[in-house]
């Protein structure tokens, strides 16, 4: 595993220490993964402005958190499923949803067992979901915007879930309650 370490606050370019300032005043702290993203001002921008879409989506907290877990959970992120359980109890989500999805069980609900195993396939199969799965996703009651938003929240994932791979982020402090590994199967 790379390991790129935080970058020294005092490199940070200025764009970006905008932008940390901006989310420590929202949420009171600044997590490692964006101080890691602070880097390239644009990455930064790129993922909270993904991020604040992912949260204006057609999508309930508990299903925002069904498709971001799922992500998170099949793309092993050490980091991103102990955060997006910090930030599901903060939204509210039920605990035993956050816990099937950290164990990769199937959910009690079934429409959001169907957004979790439609969020899968399009992951897995890299958007080759065939037509009788994308059939068998609407009759569970979602739509064409349920599709384009679930690749929209996968868009986001791919840039914390790999540059978590890559950069080793250390979880912090809030999440670390938290801590995740994969599964082995």
């Amino acid at each position: 595993m790379t390991t790129l370490g935080l970058p020294d606050k005092n490199k940070i370019p200025a764009e970006s220490q905008t932008l940390l300032n901006q989310l420590d005043k929202s949420i009171g702290m600044v997590p490692n993964f964006h101080a890691m993203l602070a880097v390239s001002p644009q990455a930064l921008k790129g993922y909270m402005t993904l991020h604040q879409l992912a949260t204006e989506t057609a999508f309930n907290a508990d299903e925002l958190t069904v498709v971001w877990q799922s992500i998170n959970v099949e793309h092993g992120c050490h980091y991103c499923v102990p955060a997006h359980t910090a930030v599901a109890i903060g939204m509210g989500v039920d605990e035993a949803i956050s816990e099937s999805l950290r164990n990769e069980t199937t959910l009690a609900n079934t429409k959001l067992e169907a957004l979790r195993q439609f969020t899968l396939l399009i992951v897995k199969n890299r958007g080759n979901v065939p037509k009788a799965n994308v059939d068998t996703f609407k009759s569970a009651g979602y739509t064409d915007r349920s599709i384009a938003d679930v690749v929209l929240i996968l868009s986001q994932k791919v840039m914390s879930n790999y540059l978590n791979h890559m950069a080793d982020t250390p979880v912090d402090e809030a999440f670390s309650p938290f801590t995740w590994s994969k599964r082995e199967n």
